[in-house]
């Protein structure tokens, strides 16, 4: 992503928090900017190690409750995976995750074609389907070349 895009994002993101009548707080916008350039998928520990030094006075619970903020705007989504911390990714489009069994990195990738399980799910069993999620599990390439 480039810089141009990140900024976009981080505005629209800073627009739809203001709309929803959330004040920007310094470290609000720096939790959001750190989201948006990252592409690791942090848990509030990491957002909070990350940033410490710029905010000294923040505790990992500033970072919760913002985390917090941000998902009830719809602008984060919490993922949780068996009983390791929740990461939290900057939600963009739908997309879908690969993760490394060994380190637990997440990365992202998407597969349109698998948009139309939902009808299929519709379909098949009356229900009225929300959304869905995907997860596909490996060895990420760092860890492959770890003898």
């Amino acid at each position: 992503m480039t810089m141009k895009q990140e900024e976009s994002r981080l505005q629209t993101a800073v627009d739809t928090l203001k709309d929803a009548g959330v004040r920007i707080t310094p470290q609000r916008h720096a939790i959001l900017e750190y989201l948006i350039q990252t592409l690791s998928h942090p848990t509030a520990d990491e957002i909070y190690k990350a940033l410490e030094s710029k905010f000294p006075n923040m505790s990992v619970a500033t970072v919760y409750n913002n985390l917090r903020v941000f998902k009830n705007a719809g602008l984060v989504k919490e993922l949780t995976y068996g009983d390791s911390s929740s990461r939290f990714d900057c939600v963009t489009t739908d997309h879908y995750h690969v993760i490394c069994e060994k380190c637990g990195k997440i990365v992202d990738f998407s597969y349109p074609g698998l948009d139309e399980v939902e009808n299929v799910a519709e379909h098949v069993t009356g229900f009225r389907v929300n959304n869905h999620r995907m997860e596909v599990y490996g060895t990420c390439p760092d860890c492959q070349n770890v003898h």
